[in-house]
C-alpha cells in the first residue's frame, strides 16, 4: 500500500510537469515571441509573491481551511511598507519586519477568530478581505507611494540571469515549507487535523494552536510576499493583490492540496504556481484581454477541482 501511494505522488508530480511542458509548447507555437528572454523573466518575476502565499495557502489548506483575504492582506502590507519608507523613510530590513509581522498579526486574527468561534474560515476570511482593502487606503491616503530604488534591488535581476533575489528566496521559502510539511512534527499534525479532525482530538492532539499557527505563517508570508510585490513595481499601491487569491487557491489546487484536507505537497504548489505564471504570461502574449484570463483561471480552478474529487474517489 505505501509503495502504492508513493507511486500516485511520484504519478501526481510528473502529470504536473506535463501539463507545464504542454503549455508551453503550445504557447511557444501560438507566439514565436514566447521563447524569449522578456518571457521568461516575466514569469520569474511573478513567481515570487505567489510562490510565499501558495505555501502558506497550502499549509492552510491541508487542516481543511482555507483564506480568501490574501490578496487584500498583501495590498495593506504593501501600503505599511511603502508609507514606512517612503515617508518614514525606514530602512529596508526595518520595513520587511514590519511588513511580515503585520500581516502574521492579520493572519493569525483571522485564524483564532474561526477556529475558536468555529466559524467558517472561508467566512472570516471574506469579511477580513474588506478590512485590510480598506485599512490599506487608509494607510496610504488613498495614494500610490513610490518608493524607487531602495526597495528594486530586491526584485531586479542579478549575476546576468533572470531572476532576482526574491526569486531565490521564495525558492528557500518553498523548501523549507517542503520540509516542514513532510517531514517535521507539526506538518504532520496539521494533515492529520485535515484528514480527521475528531480522530486528532481522541488521540490528544492539539487541534486549534496548529490551525491558528497556520493562518499566522501564511500571513507572515503574504507580508513578505507584498514587499517582494513593491520590489516589481518599485512603489506600493493600496489596489495591490486585487484578485490575487484566485492565482494563489488555484496554485494550490492545481498542485494537488484537497479542499476538504488531509492532503498536499508545497513542492507542488510551487508547480501549480508555474503552470499558473505561465498560463498568464501565455495569455498576455496572445493577446486575451483581462476577461478572458479571469474565465480561463476560473476554468483551471474548476478542472483542479473536479481532478480532486475524481482522485478521493
Amino acid at each position: 500500500m505505501t509503495a502504492f501511494f508513493v507511486m500516485r505522488r511520484w504519478t501526481d508530480f510528473f502529470i504536473l510537469i506535463a501539463v507545464l511542458a504542454a503549455m508551453i509548447v503550445l504557447f511557444g507555437l501560438m507566439r514565436e515571441s514566447f521563447f524569449s528572454m522578456g518571457t521568461l523573466g516575466t514569469v520569474a518575476n511573478r513567481i515570487p509573491a505567489l510562490a510565499l502565499v501558495a505555501t502558506g495557502m497550502t499549509l492552510v489548506m491541508v487542516t481543511g481551511g482555507i483564506d480568501l483575504s490574501v490578496g487584500s492582506l498583501l495590498g495593506f502590507c504593501g501600503a505599511v511598507t511603502g508609507v514606512l519608507m517612503a515617508d518614514l523613510h525606514w530602512g529596508l530590513a526595518l520595513a520587511v519586519i514590519a511588513s511580515v509581522a503585520v500581516g502574521a498579526v492579520i493572519g493569525s486574527t483571522t485564524g483564532a477568530v474561526s477556529v475558536k468561534l468555529r466559524l467558517p474560515s472561508f467566512i472570516v476570511s471574506l469579511g477580513m478581505l474588506e478590512i485590510a482593502r480598506g485599512l490599506a487606503f487608509l494607510t496610504t491616503n488613498s495614494q500610490t507611494k513610490y518608493i524607487g530604488a531602495d526597495i528594486e534591488a530586491l526584485g531586479a535581476p542579478f549575476g546576468g540571469l533572470v531572476i532576482s533575489p526574491a526569486f531565490v528566496i521564495s525558492l528557500l521559502v518553498v523548501a523549507a515549507g517542503q520540509v516542514m510539511l513532510s517531514q517535521m512534527a507539526i506538518g504532520r499534525h496539521l494533515i492529520a487535523i485535515g484528514a480527521n479532525r475528531e480522530a486528532a482530538l481522541v488521540s490528544g492532539l492539539s487541534v486549534d494552536r496548529p490551525r491558528i499557527f497556520a493562518h499566522a505563517l501564511l500571513g507572515a508570508l503574504t507580508g513578505l510576499a507584498a514587499v517582494f510585490n513593491c520590489s516589481r513595481l518599485g512603489s506600493a499601491d493600496p489596489n495591490a493583490g486585487t484578485g490575487f487569491e484566485l492565482g494563489a487557491i488555484a496554485a494550490v489546487v492545481v498542485g494537488g492540496t484537497s479542499l476538504m484536507g488531509g492532503r498536499g505537497s508545497v513542492v507542488k504548489s510551487f508547480m501549480g504556481v508555474l503552470i499558473i505564471a505561465t498560463l498568464e504570461a501565455g495569455l498576455i502574449q496572445v493577446g486575451a484581454t483581462e476577461p478572458v484570463k479571469r474565465v480561463v483561471t476560473g476554468l483551471v480552478i474548476v478542472a483542479a477541482v473536479l481532478a480532486d474529487t475524481w482522485r478521493r474517489k
